[in-house]
């Protein structure tokens, strides 16, 4: 396994393996004993870094989430797993009521909902101290003063370390760790965005922004991440959920552009040169790129998880990057 430092500060930051294991169905698709056996093959492995959220997975059997959340509590209890795992969650993003739809009744990023949701992943995981807590979706309604100085006083009260955001504007999130800088307040180092080698469309208004993909690394937040070498990117659904190579799971209509057969052709050219599947090569480009990113992989078993952690070790030649980095459609 390979590490890389995570946060700035002496007293707060960490170091973690850059493969990060997302927990997201764990507890609800992914039953206890499966869900065990791959975070223990993935500690075995000297992977340390795994991604979970207060409201995972409420679609799933319709509740407010907090599932997956208590089932890493159990498995950090059945083997007295400490500092030596950092774990992450999010909260923001809890449904109000049970719920098997995404909507917007969710819960926010109010200063009442920071602490409390908190203390309530907290007290699920089993933990003193949350070692990284990301506010997980941007909330318009609240002041980004009050999200600022509500996420600080958590690492002042020492009930989180590392502070991060995920599906925020790039602009907000600089705004925000303005905001803190200006108060000589802890501010986000870390994060979570959407992120692969192929490149989604940004011409298409979502559900979540008439304005496109929220939650997507862009341009401008790559331009961002450059200016602030300090801060660091975990990239979540990375494979595609299965795309890069299941036919049951085409990819979706913000992929339907020229670029995309481009990219899917060199994808599978690295591959065959260096005897790895397309899942690895995808891994190992995140891994290596100019701005080093963390991919956040899922598993719903242990071979699946292995395929995985063959990327960490996979170098790609200057010559297959350089490939995979110039295949682009030009119109």
């Amino acid at each position: 396994m390979r590490y890389r430092t995570i946060g700035q500060n002496p007293g707060t930051r960490r170091e973690v393996s850059v493969l990060s294991l997302g927990a997201m169905l764990f507890g609800t698709v992914t039953d206890e004993a499966t869900s065990f056996a791959i975070l223990d093959r993935y500690v075995e492995a000297g992977g340390t870094f795994i991604g979970t959220s207060n409201n995972y997975a409420f679609w799933v059997n319709g509740t407010q989430g907090g599932e997956s959340e208590a089932l890493l509590g159990r498995w950090r209890r059945s083997w007295g797993i400490g500092d030596e795992v950092t774990i992450a969650s999010k909260l923001g993003g809890r449904p109000l009521a049970p719920s098997t739809a995404f909507s917007k009744n969710i819960e926010g990023l109010s200063a009442t909902v920071i602490r409390e949701s908190a203390e309530r992943s907290r007290e699920r995981l089993g933990v003193e101290t949350l070692d990284l807590l990301y506010a997980h979706v941007q909330d318009d309604a609240v002041p980004l003063q009050e999200v600022v100085e509500s996420f600080a006083g958590l690492v002042a009260d020492d009930t989180v370390g590392l502070l991060g955001v995920s599906n925020h504007w790039a602009w907000r999130v600089e705004r925000a760790r303005s905001l803190a800088a200006a108060a000589g307040l802890p501010g986000f180092e870390v994060l979570q965005y959407h992120h692969s080698y192929l490149r989604r469309r940004t011409d298409r208004p979502t559900l979540r922004s008439p304005d496109g993909e929220i939650g997507v690394v862009s341009g401008d937040l790559l331009s961002y991440l450059r200016a602030e070498p300090g801060l660091a990117l975990v990239a979540y659904s990375p494979l595609l959920a299965g795309s890069y190579v299941r036919e049951d799971k085409p990819l979706d209509a913000g992929f339907d552009h020229a670029g995309t057969p481009v990219r899917l052709a060199a994808l599978r050219d690295v591959a065959k040169e260096s005897g790895a599947t397309v899942n690895q090569v995808v891994l190992a480009w995140l891994i290596g790129s100019e701005i080093p990113v963390i991919p956040l992989v899922g598993a719903s078993s242990v071979a699946q998880l292995d395929e995985s952690l063959a990327a960490v070790d996979l170098e790609l030649t200057a010559e297959q990057r350089a490939k995979l980095d110039a295949a682009v459609c030009v119109v």
